[in-house]
């Protein structure tokens, strides 16, 4: 049975139809990735699947329950993460405060989640570890104590994945995790993402096609909120659909 699908889903603003009927099925284990045209749903499709945004229709089915009408938060504690396409910290916290508030959101057995959230950090001391054996999977246990607003662009986007491993997610959605940096620096991303992320379900998007076809198990690949394609790296290039919406004009 699949980890994670969606049947149906759909978003509308207005007359503009950006996610349009969308089937996936992703496996336990599997490293999914989504690409297109720029304006092809993308991000819209993982906001309706994370609950940022609610579906006009459709389903959205996670571990066997139907989570379409749960909240965002909900669907975090059952086990999904995701990044952002834009740098999401909180940048007058530090390194540490920031994962120890994204462990801390996810309620004990003993304790609502409101509890958790507003009990004194100093009655957290496993959260507060937790958060240690984050920052140290990420690499950031030496700018702990920094605030998240000084760390450099690629600090804040190791932090961000941290804030997402700290939840413990069974899926993890990834936004662009590579966007704005250098050859060097992505390189560098996409090997934390396989050290820390890989024992989880992994769906991403990217604009590097080579990244892409070099990391994926399978791609879907979505056109003015339609998928045209889904299939290994190598069926996915030999498609003439794909080729003809990348050579349509619009950058990838």
């Amino acid at each position: 049975m699949a980890l994670l699908e969606t049947h149906g889903l759909t978003r509308r603003f207005d007359e503009l139809v950006a996610v349009d009927h969308v089937d996936l099925s992703i496996e336990a284990g599997e490293f999914r990735s989504v690409i297109g045209p720029n304006g092809a749903g993308k991000t819209t499709l993982f906001n309706c699947i994370t609950g940022a945004l609610r579906a006009s229709e459709g389903e959205v089915i996670f571990d066997g329950e139907d989570v379409t009408d749960l909240p965002s938060y909900e669907r975090v504690r059952r086990g999904i993460g995701r990044s952002f396409q834009i740098t999401n910290v909180f940048g007058g916290l530090s390194t540490l405060e920031n994962v120890r508030l994204a462990a801390q959101s996810i309620p004990s057995r003993e304790m609502t989640q409101g509890a958790q959230l507003f009990r004194p950090t100093t009655e957290f001391e496993d959260v507060t570890e937790h958060a240690w054996r984050v920052l140290e999977q990420v690499g950031l246990e030496d700018r702990a104590q920094e605030r998240a607003s000084t760390l450099a662009y690629g600090d804040q986007r190791r932090l961000e994945i941290g804030l997402v491993l700290a939840t413990e997610p069974e899926v993890v959605l990834l936004d662009e995790p590579t966007a704005g940096m250098g050859s060097e620096e992505t390189a560098s991303t996409m090997q934390l993402v396989d050290d820390v992320l890989a024992d989880q379900t992994l769906l991403l998007i990217e604009h590097d096609i080579d990244l892409v076809m070099d990391v994926s198990d399978r791609i879907t690949v979505l056109n003015r909120g339609n998928v045209i394609r889904t299939g290994t790296p190598e069926e996915v290039a030999g498609d003439e659909d794909v080729q003809a919406a990348y050579l349509g004009g619009v950058d990838a």
